[in-house]
């Protein structure tokens, strides 16, 4: 078993660009790489335990930042574990992430069902399987557990190289 840690942050923004922009311009944080997620890029997509038939889609751009990943997190469309945050609490922190191997997820995921505590969204971006977890009601954030797998090329980055 690897030391525990938190490996990522996701914060949900407006519009993906204007923010990409704005944290390499002021923070000099970035480059950022850019993908898009829809029914067609993510595999066994679900939202509080059931499958999404309907079509979605939320762009998320990443980037290293020390040892820590940031996401940031544009929803356009459809069933998703980001719209209703933004609705009720607007733009701003929505999770942060430990990373694990896919048998200790699986281990996690029972532990964490045995305590009362669903997931909210799951799925695989290429070999890349993320699980938030419904934690927000007790620790006021969405706790999300995954593996970091292979996932596909970015789309597009930031700056352009």
């Amino acid at each position: 078993m690897q030391k525990r840690g938190i490996t990522q942050i996701g914060i949900l923004v407006r519009d993906i660009q204007k923010s990409v922009e704005q944290y390499w311009e002021i923070l000099g944080i970035g480059p950022w790489s850019i993908y898009t997620f829809t029914q067609d890029t993510v595999e066994n997509f679900t939202v509080n335990g059931k499958p999404v038939k309907e079509p979605f889609k939320f762009v998320i751009a990443k980037t290293m930042f020390g040892n820590i990943d940031i996401e940031l997190i544009q929803y356009i469309e459809g069933t998703t574990a980001f719209k209703k945050p933004i609705e009720e609490k607007g733009f701003g922190l929505h999770h942060i992430k430990e990373q694990m191997d896919n048998d200790e997820l699986i281990e996690a995921l029972k532990k964490y069902k045995d305590m009362g505590i669903d997931v909210l969204q799951s799925g695989q971006f290429g070999e890349n399987i993320h699980n938030f977890l419904n934690t927000e009601p007790v620790l006021g954030i969405i706790y999300e557990i995954g593996n970091y797998g292979k996932i596909p090329d970015p789309d597009r980055r930031y700056p352009p190289m």
